[in-house]
């Protein structure tokens, strides 16, 4: 294989390991509420605790990969993800665990733009799109930590489930560590980068990364409440619970390793406008669903309709014609990551006031927001017009 090849499949093994940590995270979600006594408005706000600090961490990831290359940035919080989630389940006490998931999604934020960046070169040297099927990998990730963190917490407890995945993700990161390609460009020192860029003033990037917000909200709805959703609501056990993100991410894996190709043939706006129909319909599916078993079948639908539309965004980003490609990308992700590690503390707490079923039936609605600003995403095809 060429280094550009080796390149993808490299980034691909990060994709998939900071999807894998976050699938089985999810499986852990349901059992703090149990360990540490609390309600579900205050497991809200140690999510909320969660988002900040990725959201935080994203604020910096541009400039810290416009000076250091997203190669090395990768590397860097891709080792440090490896021992987060143990470290999370062991914390014996809120006030250990609080700070602990901050830093769980400082380490998965700053991996993820990181990541991100480095597939758009990827894109670069291959001279095609590869966005979607990236983002695949990281879903079928959460798929597999998901469904086989489900069972060995089940099986094994909590702990040991912790520690097995840390060790799948060493591996996956020691097997990309030095096939990750770098920028063609040399990177510019930190301390001459200019200021502006922390925050970007380009209205049109802006609007990208809200639509990605209101892309990533049921994303993150499904990821950090379906268990609880499915368990409390809707009488499945343990096992079953887990199964509501899992097939989720499943769907959205099937979809994106497609996503490719559709975008190519029908445009990144035809791609995006489709696919918010069909998330949307998920969604109410869920929210109406009688049983559990439905519920399962119309999030797998969700995670059909939503798999394409934040790589859209993320690869427009990487092309906006009047920024740097990290910057764009951190700003976006910034913004976008919101709705999957800052939203779920407010869905929690509109949980406990209207039900799960209401919720996510407002969500149905966000989607359609998007669907209809479909337009503004029309950089994502400039790889294919170039």
């Amino acid at each position: 294989m060429t280094e550009a090849q080796r390149g993808r499949w490299a980034v691909a093994a990060l994709f998939a390991t900071n999807g894998f940590v976050m699938g089985a995270w999810a499986v852990q979600i349901p059992l703090l509420l149990t360990r540490h006594g609390i309600s579900t408005t205050a497991l809200g706000l140690l999510i909320l605790g969660l988002g900040l600090g990725a959201v935080g961490a994203m604020l910096f990831a541009g400039r810290l990969i416009a000076a250091y290359g997203s190669r090395a940035v990768a590397r860097v919080f891709a080792l440090a993800t490896i021992p987060a989630l143990p470290l999370v389940v062991l914390a014996p006490n809120l006030w250990l665990l609080a700070p602990l998931m901050a830093l769980l999604g400082a380490l998965i934020g700053c991996m993820d733009v990181a990541m991100n960046a480095n597939a758009v070169e990827v894109e670069r040297r291959l001279h095609r799109a590869i966005m979607s099927s990236s983002h695949g990998f990281w879903s079928l990730g959460g798929f597999c930590g998901g469904l086989a963190g489900s069972y060995v917490v089940a099986t094994w407890g909590p702990m040991v489930q912790a520690l097995a995945v840390s060790g799948v993700a060493a591996a996956l990161v020691a097997g990309a560590w030095r096939h990750l390609i770098g920028e063609t460009q040399a990177p510019q020192p930190l301390e001459n980068a200019p200021k502006s860029h922390l925050l970007p003033r380009d209205l049109s990037l802006w609007i990208l990364g809200f639509m990605a917000l209101f892309s990533m909200v049921p994303e993150g709805a499904v990821l950090d409440w379906a268990a609880i959703y499915l368990s409390r609501e809707l009488g499945a056990d343990l096992f079953r619970a887990g199964l509501g993100f899992a097939f989720f991410a499943g769907a959205m894996a099937v979809m994106r390793f497609a996503g490719d190709g559709i975008r190519n043939r029908f445009g990144a706006v035809r791609t995006l406008r489709f696919s918010g129909l069909i998330s949307a319909a998920g969604l109410l599916g869920g929210a109406l669903a009688p049983d559990d078993i439905v519920a399962i079948a119309a999030f797998a639908v969700a995670g059909l309709g939503v798999a394409n539309m934040v790589p859209i965004m993320f690869s427009a980003a990487g092309n906006h014609p009047s920024l740097p490609s990290a910057i764009a990308i951190s700003t976006v992700t910034m913004v976008g990551y919101a709705g999957i590690l800052i939203a779920p503390s407010a869905i929690g707490f509109a949980a406990d006031h209207i039900g799960f079923r209401a919720t996510y039936g407002v969500l149905a609605l966000v989607l359609l927001v998007v669907t209809a600003l479909a337009g503004r995403v029309h950089d994502a095809d400039r790889l294919r017009r170039d």
